[in-house]
């Protein structure tokens, strides 16, 4: 373990000292932005023109106007997601408003077209008003065959998602909660399958209690994990604590006290909260062959070769410069594309719970260094739209 730690560290330390932000910054400058617009057809005649615009386009509209359900198949509804912030939660960096989360939006309409054949419209909303954001929703969904939440602060982001669900008939998925739930699920899958350790017996403890940290903790109650302690800003997330949300209050325990006590005799830590909270000695008070899956970005809760150093058995974190990352792109992409193509308009926890095993298998034969698949692996997008259609 010391030796991959050594290794590790000198990875990190190769992958610090260059500059990515700054080269993403040039490439935004000269391209203005991540993606574009195209068109199906050359219009190269008059015969074109009238197909494709007036007087032909007066068809499909008499059709639809007839049948709305038929813009499924007539227009850009078929294949079409709108990405939707407010801006409040984006990545690490906080609430940094609908501008500064642009990018992140069309990094993500670009991963759907690159890796589920999904085309994607980044959408940032000027208000963090909860009834603005659904009313808005409302408005410009008969486009959009299905509609991604993203980087939406807690706790508002789960009653925008709800009542989004209620009221609309296309997909609703919050990537936040959902996604990272999936893929958390789909590596603790396989790192149970290492350690030798069932599912019912284990005692997991998390460092975040957000919109990701309260879905990862849910797909996992679902899945059959019983034992489970959330720490959030104030500690461990107590059934004595007053003024507790509903989503907090599900899983609240009668324990006080902070991380390090949370983790005491833990078999996995999970982390979606802030860069290095966790320490090595909070590892070393955890139980035999201890899972860390380390996600906070762009720093994790504790770096890798300090987590194999300290005793961590099997470490994940959310960045691709480390084994075994922990990133939404593996589910969103495929997880859509089948809702699309099976017209799907409710998001069920069954298909969660698919979607994460079909994941997990794609890894046959795990190791420590391997517990999850890559994003650029073949298959991955379709192994996850067939398991969300079957």
């Amino acid at each position: 373990m010391k030796n991959t730690g050594c290794i590790l560290q000198q990875v990190f330390l190769q992958c610090s000292q260059m500059n990515f932000g700054e080269t993403s910054v040039r490439v935004r400058e000269a391209s203005g932005g991540q993606i574009f617009t195209g068109i199906k057809k050359d219009l190269k005649t008059t015969d074109d023109l009238s197909i494709f615009y007036t007087p032909g386009i007066a068809e499909p509209c008499r059709r639809i106007a007839a049948d709305k359900s038929l813009a499924k198949k007539l227009t850009i509804k078929k294949n079409m997601v709108a990405v939707i912030s407010d801006g409040s939660a984006v990545l690490g960096l906080g609430n940094i408003g609908p501008e500064a989360a642009l990018p992140v939006m069309e990094g993500k309409s670009m991963l759907f077209k690159q890796f589920g054949g999904v085309d994607a419209v980044p959408i940032v909303l000027d208000t963090q008003d909860i009834d603005e954001i659904i009313e808005t929703v409302v408005r410009i969904a008969p486009t959009f065959g299905g509609i991604n939440l993203e980087d939406i602060a807690a706790p508002r982001c789960f009653e925008i998602e709800r009542q989004l669900v209620e009221r609309l008939d296309i997909p609703v998925f919050h990537d936040d909660q959902h996604g990272t739930a999936m893929v958390v699920l789909a590596a603790l899958q396989n790192a149970l399958r290492i350690v030798k350790k069932p599912k019912e017996d284990i005692r997991v403890t998390f460092s975040g209690a957000g919109a990701a940290g309260i879905a990862i903790a849910k797909l996992l109650q679902e899945w059959g994990v019983v034992n489970i302690t959330m720490v959030d800003s104030r500690g461990i997330i107590a059934c004595e604590r007053p003024q507790l949300h509903g989503e907090k209050k599900c899983f609240c325990v009668h324990q006080e006290g902070d991380l390090s006590v949370a983790m005491k005799e833990a078999d996995v830590f999970i982390g979606v909260s802030k860069k290095d909270l966790l320490t090595p000695d909070m590892i070393r008070s955890m139980a035999s062959d201890p899972i860390i899956f380390a996600m906070a970005n762009p720093d994790p809760e504790i770096l890798p070769h300090l987590a194999h150093e300290s005793g961590a058995a099997i470490v994940a974190t959310g960045r691709s410069d480390f084994p075994n990352q922990i990133n939404n792109v593996l589910i969103f992409p495929g997880f859509f594309r089948g809702l699309l193509d099976g017209g799907i308009t409710k998001i069920t926890t069954q298909m969660m719970l698919k979607a994460s095993t079909a994941l997990a298998k794609l890894v046959p034969d795990p190791t420590a260094d391997r517990i999850i698949p890559s994003a650029l692996d073949p298959g991955v997008a379709d192994a996850i739209a067939q398991a969300v259609k079957s």
